[in-house]
C-alpha cells in the first residue's frame, strides 16, 4: 500500500490517498513523523560524562554452575580463559576506542578513551553492544578452544558501565581488579590443591583456609606440596590485559622480476593489533612501556 502514492491496478494507473493512515503522519523535512512519536520523551538521557574514561565491565551471569556442568578444570581451565581473551578481542576489534581491557576468571573490563564518541557516549548503547559482541563471540569461538565437547546453552553476561575522570582513578580500577585476581587465585590454588592433593573434601578445604593470610596460603603450597606460588602460570596469577600494539609483521609475496622469472620476496609491513600481556599493571613499568593508553589529564 502506497500513501499519496499513483499505484497499478488491472493495467491501470489510479491515484490512492488512505485518510485514515494519512492523518497520522507529517513532514518534516525528510523525516516522516506520527502522532506515537511522543513516546521519545520518555526515554532517559544516559549520556556519559564528557573528559571521562568510559569503563564497561562484563560478568558471567552464574558463572559456578556453568564451570560445574561444561566441566571446567579447576582451579584454573586455560580453555576458559582462552575463550574469554578471544571474545574480549573480538570486542576490541569491533570498537577501536576501546584502548585496554582487562580480565580474570569470568569477567571483563573495557576502558574506552576518554574522548571518545562512539554511540554518542550512551552508556545503554555501549554496554549493550559490548555485551552483546562478547556474548556472541563466547559462543562462536566454542569450538576454536573446547572441541567436540559441546556447549550445552548459551552463556549470558551482564554489564555494567562506570565512569572515572582522571588516569590515577583508572589506575586505581585496573589495580583493584588485578588484586581482586590475585587474592581469588590464591585462594582457589591452594583450596584445590588441599582437594586433589591433600585428599581433603571441599567441606575440610574450606575449614582449613578459614582466616588464613596471603603468607598462610603461600606456606601451605610450599611446606605441604612443595608448590612456589610465585612460579604459577602469570596468567592465573596476573589475568590478561589487552593493549593495541604495532608490530612488523613479515609476509612472503610473489614477484616477477625483470627477466620475466617470478620469486618469493619477503615484505614487513607494520601493523596495529590487539595483543595479550599477563603482567603486573599495578606498578609503574607497565605504563611507562606503554604511555599511548592513557591521555593527559586536563587538571
Amino acid at each position: 500500500m502506497l500513501i499519496g502514492k499513483a499505484w497499478r491496478f488491472g493495467g491501470r494507473v489510479r491515484s490512492c490517498v488512505v485518510k485514515p493512515l494519512a492523518c497520522l503522519f507529517t513532514a518534516s523535512g525528510n523525516m516522516a513523523k506520527s502522532k506515537f512519536d511522543y513516546v521519545r520523551n520518555f526515554e532517559t538521557d544516559d549520556t556519559c560524562l564528557r573528559n571521562c574514561y568510559i569503563v564497561v565491565r562484563l560478568d558471567g551471569r552464574n558463572f559456578h554452575k556453568f564451570a560445574e556442568q561444561h566441566t571446567f578444570i579447576k582451579p584454573n581451565d586455560n580453555r576458559a580463559l582462552g575463550l574469554m581473551t578471544r571474545s574480549a578481542r573480538s570486542v576490541m576489534e569491533e570498537l577501536e576506542d576501546i584502548v585496554i581491557a582487562y580480565g580474570q576468571s569470568d569477567e571483563f573490563s573495557f576502558v574506552f578513551k576518554r574522548t571518545s564518541t562512539w554511540f554518542k557516549r550512551r552508556a545503554s548503547k555501549l554496554m549493550t553492544h559490548v555485551a552483546s559482541q562478547f556474548s556472541s563471540s563466547y559462543v562462536f569461538y566454542w569450538k576454536e578452544f573446547f572441541g567436540e565437547q559441546p556447549l550445552l546453552y548459551p552463556p549470558g553476561f551482564d554489564g555494567r558501565v562506570v565512569l572515572y575522570p582522571s588516569n590515577r582513578n583508572l589506575r586505581d580500577y585496573l589495580s583493584w581488579r588485578q588484586a581482586d585476581c590475585h587474592i581469588n587465585n590464591m585462594y582457589n590454588t591452594v583450596f584445590w590443591t588441599l582437594v586433589q592433593n591433600g585428599g581433603l573434601t571441599t567441606t575440610q578445604a574450606e575449614d582449613r583456609l578459614k582466616g588464613t593470610l596471603a603468607a598462610d596460603k603461600n606456606e601451605i603450597l610450599f611446606s605441604e606440596f612443595n608448590i612456589n606460588y610465585n612460579t604459577e602460570s602469570a596468567i592465573h596469577r596476573k589475568g590478561t590485559t589487552l593493549i593495541w600494539e604495532k608490530r612488523d609483521e613479515t609476509a612472503t609475496k610473489r614477484t616477477k622480476l625483470p627477466n620475466g622469472e617470478e620469486t618469493d620476496v619477503a615484505v614487513t609491513r607494520s601493523r596495529r593489533r590487539v595483543h595479550a600481556h599477563h603482567c603486573d599493571i599495578i606498578g609503574e613499568p607497565f605504563w611507562a612501556e606503554h604511555p599511548d593508553i592513557l591521555e593527559e589529564d586536563n587538571c
